[in-house]
C-alpha cells in the first residue's frame, strides 16, 4: 500500500529543511568571518584602514606588512623556535601518555582505578595556575630564557590529556587479539607496539592534533618563560613586536597570525584523511 504524503506534510518538511540550512549557513559564516576578516586586512594599507570603503575588500591589495614582517622582523627565527617546542613537546607528551595509557588500559595492579581517576582530575586543573611553581622550577635548573622550559613544562599540560585520550582508544580493542600473542610468546612491548599502536592510529592522531596546536598556540609560559626576542614563539613575539601600549598595528598583526596558522592549516588539512580511514579501519569490539 503506497502512502502519498499531503501538499500541507511537503511544505511544513520544506520549511524545516530551509530554516535548517539558513541556521546551519549563518553559523557558517560567523565561524569563518574572522578568518576572512584577518586575511583581508593582512593586504591592507594604513590608509585603507581608515577607509569605509576598503572596510570588506582592500582595493588595491597591499604586500607591505608581508614584507615588513619577514624583512624587519626575526619572524623566521620565531618560526622555528615554535616549532622545535611544538614539535618536542608533542613527541614527548604522546610518547609517555602511550605508555602510561596502555598500562592503565591493559595492567592489573593495585591502584590503576585511583591513578586513572588522578590523571583526569590532573587534565582539569587550569593550566594558568600552573606556571607559577613552574615558573620556580625552571629558575632553578638554569633553564630560564631556553627552549627546554616549554619543552619541559608543556607536557604536565598534555600529557593528562593524551593519557585519557588513549585509554579509551585501547579500551576498544579487543583484549583476544593480546592474549593471543600472549600464548605465542609475544611479549608486552611486542604487542604495544605491532598490535596496539596500528591499531590506536585514530587516537594517536588525536592526541598529535590536540598536543600541537596546544603547544603552537600557548602563550602564558612562554611569555613568563622567555625573554630574548629571539628565542620567542610565535604567538608571544608577534604581540610584543607589533603592539606598543594602546597603539596596535593591525595590518602587521594578521599577517603574523595568518602566516603563523599556517602549520595548523597544514596539519588539519594532512591529518583528516588519515584520521577518517584509520576510523574505517579501527578495530571494534
Amino acid at each position: 500500500m503506497i502512502v502519498r504524503k499531503g501538499r500541507s506534510t511537503v511544505q511544513i518538511e520544506r520549511t524545516q529543511s530551509a530554516v535548517s540550512y539558513a541556521i546551519l549557513l549563518a553559523f557558517a559564516l560567523f565561524v569563518i568571518f574572522p578568518f576572512y576578516w584577518m586575511i583581508v586586512t593582512s593586504f591592507k594599507g594604513e590608509t585603507q584602514m581608515r577607509s569605509l570603503v576598503s572596510m570588506f575588500w582592500p582595493s588595491p591589495f597591499v604586500s607591505e606588512n608581508y614584507d615588513h614582517l619577514f624583512a624587519k622582523t626575526e619572524f623566521v627565527s620565531w618560526y622555528g623556535n615554535s616549532i622545535i617546542v611544538a614539535v618536542s613537546s608533542t613527541f614527548l607528551a604522546t610518547a609517555v601518555g602511550t605508555l602510561g595509557a596502555y598500562a592503565l588500559a591493559r595492567l592489573k595492579f593495585l591502584g590503576r582505578a585511583f591513578m586513572a581517576s588522578t590523571v583526569l582530575i590532573t587534565y582539569l586543573v587550569p593550566p594558568s595556575i600552573l606556571f607559577i611553581p613552574l615558573s620556580t622550577v625552571v629558575f632553578q635548573y638554569g633553564l630560564f630564557d631556553t627552549p627546554f622550559a616549554l619543552i619541559l613544562t608543556y607536557p604536565t599540560i598534555l600529557i593528562p590529556f593524551s593519557t585519557w585520550l588513549l585509554m579509551g582508544y585501547f579500551k576498544t580493542i579487543p583484549f583476544e587479539l593480546e592474549e593471543c600473542a600472549l600464548i605465542d610468546g609475544a611479549s608486552r612491548w611486542q604487542i604495544l607496539m605491532k598490535i596496539v599502536l596500528p591499531l590506536a592510529v585514530p587516537g594517536l592522531i588525536s592526541a598529535f592534533i590536540f598536543c600541537f596546536t596546544l603547544c603552537w598556540n600557548e602563550f602564558i609560559y612562554a611569555l613568563t618563560f622567555l625573554s630574548t626576542t629571539a628565542h620567542k614563539t610565535v604567538p608571544v613575539a608577534i604581540v610584543n613586536e607589533f603592539v606598543d601600549g594602546d597603539i596596535y598595528r593591525w595590518g602587521s598583526l594578521m599577517a603574523g597570525a595568518l602566516a603563523g596558522s599556517l602549520p595548523l592549516v597544514i596539519l588539519y588539512a594532512f591529518f583528516v584523511e588519515h584520521y577518517v580511514s584509520a576510523m574505517t579501519g579501527a578495530v571494534k569490539e
